[in-house]
């Protein structure tokens, strides 16, 4: 196949199941985590149960995508779309690796080919065009494909008159893919800006930790309500390159949740437990049909 970047569908592949190589038995390890926010090890397994959510000291934890997606929806419910549209190397970019190997070495540990899922769903009965990214994929990095499958779900939101809900967890605009990266940013904007000006749906923006970069910069902070977790990183550059950047100390809790909420760049911090319930009340809310 071709992988010439100027045909709109340079990136498609052909709907072949991924092959990966499952562990036969997890290594110990990965049987415990270290909480960030209190220092208690927690069995994982008994931490998944509570949405990766710390029982010591409610800090939020970076969570899997599609355990994410299976809480906010409607048992059964959700129809993933695009879910053969995969990354190439257009630029032969090498960092010491080259972009296709780190590619293809994500792929097969993940199960996934690229770091955003999207599709449709319902909410408490309420339809709606959902996604997530996936921080375990390269950082949550936005390249062309992630931002191919964030403007297709604007546009079938937009299609069907359903209100879209973005899950953001990113590093930001995915270096390896240089302009085509940066390129996502205008290109979903402007399919958001179609789905508020033809469809008039609302669009609700979910910043989970981390929300950064180009992604920061775009979509993520243009809901018509912008909800964060409790404590997530939300901001364009990190806290320590702008220390060094600007030589001054930064206030306390800078770009977290809660700093931003105060400032008036989110509209409310929502724990996990209970995002659900507030995702299916906006949605109806804000919505002509529901």
């Amino acid at each position: 196949m071709s992988q010439d970047p100027t045909s709109p569908r340079w990136f498609e592949q052909s709907p072949a199941p991924l092959q990966t190589e499952p562990r036969s038995q997890p290594a110990k390890k990965d049987l415990w985590v270290r909480c960030p926010g209190c220092d208690q090890i927690l069995f994982r397994a008994a931490l998944a149960e509570v949405m990766g959510v710390c029982p010591h000291c409610s800090h939020h934890h970076r969570w899997d995508s599609l355990a994410r997606l299976d809480a906010l929806c409607d048992e059964g419910s959700f129809v993933r779309h695009d879910r053969y549209v995969a990354p190439v190397d257009a630029l032969a970019f090498s960092d010491g690796q080259s972009y296709a190997a780190r590619l293809s070495a994500t792929q097969r540990n993940l199960g996934e080919l690229d770091a955003y899922v999207a599709g449709s769903a319902t909410i408490q009965g309420v339809a709606v065009e959902i996604g997530t990214f996936n921080f375990r994929f390269m950082g949550g990095s936005m390249g062309s494909v992630v931002g191919e499958l964030v403007t297709r779900q604007f546009e079938r939101a937009t299609q069907l008159r359903r209100p879209a809900i973005v899950i953001s967890a990113s590093g930001g605009a995915r270096m390896q893919e240089g302009l085509l990266s940066l390129m996502q940013m205008a290109r979903t904007c402007a399919a958001l800006s179609r789905l508020r000006d033809v469809a008039r749906m609302p669009y609700i923006s979910v910043l989970a930790d981390p929300t950064t970069g180009g992604v920061a910069a775009s979509f993520a902070m243009l809901g018509d309500v912008i909800i964060a977790e409790p404590h997530a990183l939300v901001g364009f550059a990190g806290p320590r390159v702008i220390r060094e950047t600007i030589g001054q100390e930064l206030p306390d809790g800078f770009q977290t949740s809660e700093y931003l909420l105060e400032h008036g760049m989110v509209d409310m911090i929502v724990p996990r437990a209970e995002l659900k319930d507030t995702l299916a009340r906006l949605c109806r809310h804000l919505s002509p049909q529901q």
